[in-house]
């Protein structure tokens, strides 16, 4: 049994594999409510673009911030938001960090494709 994620508005195949999907215990920054978060996606299924808004943007209670750079997620069949692109995933390197202090925003870290619930629809698709 395979799950076939699609876009709600136009109900198209979205493509997102079920095993680059980050458990739900996976720490992030941003949190992960009501979102799916995948390491990798098809590139081909959306068009992606930057979003630079300085204004003061509330994530959680303790996770505040003044610039939110993100890059939106963008559904190539109907032009819908279907999510955004965060830069607070794994490390790509072993590396600890500046100096020694553990990963920081020095590190360089993988994309991380946060998928909003409402803008997906999942379907079961047996073999």
């Amino acid at each position: 049994m395979a799950t076939i994620y699609c876009c709600r508005e136009c109900g198209a195949n979205l493509n997102l594999v079920a095993a680059h999907l980050y458990p739900p215990d996976f720490y992030f920054e941003a949190g992960n409510k009501n979102s799916l978060s995948f390491s990798t996606v098809d590139s081909s299924k959306f068009r992606f673009e930057k979003e630079d808004k300085i204004r003061p943007f509330f994530e959680t209670l303790n996770y505040w911030g003044i610039q939110r750079k993100r890059t939106k997620i963008i559904c190539n069949s109907c032009g819908k938001l279907v999510g955004h692109i965060y830069d607070d995933g794994p490390p790509l390197t072993d590396s600890i960090g500046q100096f020694g202090f553990g990963p920081s925003q020095v590190v360089p870290r993988n994309p991380r494709y946060r998928f909003k619930n409402k803008a997906l629809t999942v379907n079961s698709q047996t073999w």
